[in-house]
């Protein structure tokens, strides 16, 4: 039997895990904790990193609020119950690295419940400055294996979804080379809310599996003024889906979320430039030209 109690106690415990996982990868950069209370209900553990060896802005933050239902939540869920209250919790990751080679990544797991209605969304995608097709095989290639062990359906299922989700409209490029993205999982008649569970259990566990390996490859690597400024810009096109399409974002500010906390996912520093071109046939434009349409990794 589902036990909310029990999903926010793994949720809490995966954020320790990764935050030592992190730091110790760092290896000079601590995690700063903020314990924060919703005025409303419940309330969370804010944690980043800064200024380290390899993670310049890094936060894994943890959440668990209730009370009653918003009305735009009751309306999107179809809950007809005015006095209906409602449950969240979860963990958001986004890491902002140094070096311009590293991929900056995210990750969401999270639960929610209103009465009746009980579901699991997330995912977990990579953005990379410059795409190297090895690491990105890599890094799809272990997702498939996640998603293979608990539903042949997934993995292609929401591959697409994290390709169509994390999409730039008015730029016409993904945001990074996907992963998997996924919302609203509820029962069905085939697959129980458990084990909807177990597999958002395995994604959130998968992280520093995934994510590890490609820090320690390319954190050696040398680079330029010239690749640093090209981090910085791509990091522009970060914020910009953050800010104006992220449903993480958008979810926390209308619950009346903790800014500091909903904001934490923006880069430090970036860079606007305006019509900024590259140079045709550089690893920059070949960059870009792989963003402009879905690549089919594994």
């Amino acid at each position: 039997m589902l036990n909310k109690s029990k999903i926010e106690v793994f949720f809490r415990n995966l954020q320790d895990k990764i935050c030592t996982g992190l730091e110790e990868e760092d290896g000079k950069a601590k995690f700063i904790e903020d314990l924060w209370v919703r005025e409303e209900g419940g309330g969370g553990r804010t944690r980043v990193i800064q200024n380290g060896n390899v993670f310049e802005k890094g936060g894994v933050n943890f959440s668990a609020v209730y009370g009653p239902c918003p009305d735009f939540l009751k309306k999107e869920a179809g809950i007809g119950d005015s006095n209906v209250e409602f449950f969240a919790t979860g963990i958001s990751i986004v890491i902002h690295p140094l070096h311009p080679f590293v991929p900056i990544i995210h990750m969401n797991v999270r639960y929610f419940e209103a009465g009746n209605v009980k579901w699991f969304g997330g995912g977990i995608d990579l953005t990379p400055h410059y795409i190297e097709a090895v690491d990105t095989r890599f890094f799809h290639t272990e997702l498939k294996k996640i998603c293979d062990l608990h539903n042949a359906t997934y993995y292609p299922e929401f591959k697409k979804w994290a390709d169509e989700y994390f999409y730039i409209k008015h730029r016409g490029e993904t945001r990074g080379v996907g992963g998997i993205f996924f919302d609203r999982l509820s029962a069905t008649s085939e697959i129980s809310i458990e084990k909807r569970y177990e597999f958002v259990k395995a994604v959130g566990e998968t992280f520093l599996a995934v994510y590890l390996p490609l820090v320690k490859k390319n954190r050696i690597r040398s680079f330029t003024p010239e690749n640093r400024h090209w981090q910085l810009l791509r990091r522009g096109r970060y914020a910009e889906f953050n800010l104006v399409y992220d449903r993480g974002t958008k979810f926390g500010l209308q619950t009346d979320g903790r800014v500091e906390s909903i904001l934490m996912s923006l880069p430090p520093i970036t860079h606007w430039e305006y019509n900024f071109i590259p140079l045709a046939g550089s690893p920059e434009a070949k960059t870009i030209e792989v963003l402009k349409s879905p690549v089919t990794w594994v």
